[in-house]
């Protein structure tokens, strides 16, 4: 499945960079996050999109306000459940290309991408 596949990849990318993943696909009634982490000070909320390229449009354009709202309400209940003093960010993975490819995917890391 290619968001398995990209939530998998952007997994590994954060790693890399120094992120602890504390969590994955978090799921509430009000919505679903893909990845929490925390970078330093911060709590991480990350929004992954995998997409086989940027033909018809970039990757970050398909978290819409009302995803963005839901994305944001999710971590609002995350928070109420591990209170800490970690500054939250949301921030949007954009995984380009394809699982069993010759070539690694293209990953962009857009951070503070959105907030609430």
């Amino acid at each position: 499945m290619k968001g398995a596949w990209g939530e998998q990849a952007a997994r590994a990318f954060l790693t890399r960079r120094g992120y602890a993943v504390l969590e994955t696909n978090f799921r509430t009634r009000f919505g679903e996050i893909d990845i929490i982490a925390q970078d330093g000070k911060y709590i991480v909320f990350v929004e992954v999109k995998t997409r086989k390229d940027a033909r018809f449009a970039a990757a970050r354009e398909h978290v819409t306000p009302q995803k963005q709202a839901r994305i944001i309400a999710a971590a609002e209940k995350w928070l109420q459940g591990h209170p800490d003093d970690m500054q939250p960010r949301f921030d949007v993975i954009e995984v380009y290309g394809e699982e069993g490819a010759s070539v690694p995917p293209h990953i962009n890391h857009l951070e503070n991408a959105f907030g609430g």
